[in-house]
């Protein structure tokens, strides 16, 4: 499986960002999803998750701010974000994971760095 995330940048507080992520070698639209965040000095995390059914879940810290989507034509998977704040930075990837579990269940793609400045 090959993981590629792509759309983060440097943006003031409040801004927004897109990111995407084409995942390739699976059947994409069966995968449950999730985006995770490595930020500086901290344990990679995940903070947003997409079933196959397109249900949706997402850490307290980005709740109300970020929204998860895919699109399985295109097999890639998105990340809206908005009302950035500085601790929002850090490197973004996405990976297949179990429905139910916060796990990754690939090796780590290519990441997206984000930086959110105050």
């Amino acid at each position: 499986v090959q993981l590629q995330a792509c759309g983060g940048g440097l943006v003031q507080a409040g801004g927004s960002l897109r990111l995407s992520c084409v995942v390739s070698g699976t059947i994409f639209n069966v995968n449950a999803l999730g985006w995770y965040r490595q930020a500086p000095g901290k344990q990679r995390e995940l903070v947003a998750g997409i079933l196959s059914s397109g249900s949706t879940t997402y850490a307290d810290s980005v709740k109300g701010r970020f929204a998860i989507s895919r699109d399985n034509a295109k097999n890639t998977v998105y990340l809206q974000m908005n009302s950035l704040k500085p601790e929002d930075t850090g490197v973004y990837y996405c990976n297949r994971k179990r429905a139910y579990d916060t796990r990754a269940l690939d090796a780590w793609g290519q990441g997206t760095q984000v930086t959110v400045s105050s």
